[in-house]
């Protein structure tokens, strides 16, 4: 399984939010460079990269930001927010990212993340953030009414081979992942999920490798401390 630690950017900075809500914001690094590099020092492979002002209102303000990650750390750069037609994804992928992450816009056009697919293969990943199993859009403020297990059916269908699933339930929470709705996913999805939201500790990690998962993200664990990034890249990523 891979790990993947988070940058979430609003407004040029490196924030956290509880269960996704805006009004929760607040600053967690001085530096986005200086946390990659912190990152890679741990081992880390992989940067999940959120540009929290695209995913509310469709415009991308940090793309330098991304580009300085991407350029000077060496991570493999995977981000979301904002990313709502084959412009935004050129755009996102000429600032060196390796995985794009469709989010809102796979809920109201799926027909562009078909179209995503088909140039961009595996490079495009679907995010599908969900609350109480119904699944949310718009920098998750708004509820699209669409059960999230023919949500995710439908994906497969168009040929979307990697899934980043959020419970927004637990997101920011340090309470623990919503292993039951992963479980359920697993069972309604063949390609490669990876889970997000609510990773307390190392043990978390341990528990999601176990079932067999592509990967977790790390976000407000690495923050405040709750997670061994280094232990945790040790113990359950590849060693090749």
């Amino acid at each position: 399984m891979i790990v993947l630690p988070a940058i979430d950017l609003k407004d040029g900075k490196c924030v956290r939010l509880k269960k996704g809500e805006f009004h929760t914001a607040h600053q967690v690094a001085d530096s986005a460079a200086d946390t990659a590099a912190a990152f890679v020092a741990a081992g880390a492979k992989w940067v999940h990269m959120v540009d929290l002002d695209g995913a509310r209102n469709g415009m991308r303000k940090n793309a330098a930001i991304v580009a300085q990650v991407a350029a000077d750390s060496g991570l493999k750069v995977e981000l979301g927010g904002g990313i709502r037609s084959m412009t935004d994804v050129g755009e996102v992928f000429s600032l060196g990212v390796e995985r794009v992450v469709i989010g809102s816009a796979a809920v109201s056009d799926p027909d562009f993340v078909c179209t995503a697919v088909k140039r961009y293969g595996e490079r495009i990943a679907v995010g599908i953030d969900i609350l109480d199993g119904i699944v949310k859009t718009t920098g998750w403020e708004r509820s699209s009414g669409l059960d999230y297990l023919k949500f995710v059916k439908k994906m497969e269908d168009i040929g979307v081979k990697t899934i980043i699933f959020t419970d927004i339930a637990t997101d920011g929470m340090l309470s623990g992942p919503s292993f039951v709705h992963l479980k359920a996913l697993q069972e309604n999805y063949s390609g490669q999920i990876v889970a997000s939201g609510g990773v307390s500790n190392n043990q978390d990690i341990r528990k999601l490798a176990a079932m067999g998962l592509y990967g977790a993200i790390i976000g407000k664990a690495y923050y405040a401390g709750t997670v061994d990034l280094s232990q945790a890249v040790r113990e359950v990523e590849p060693s090749c």
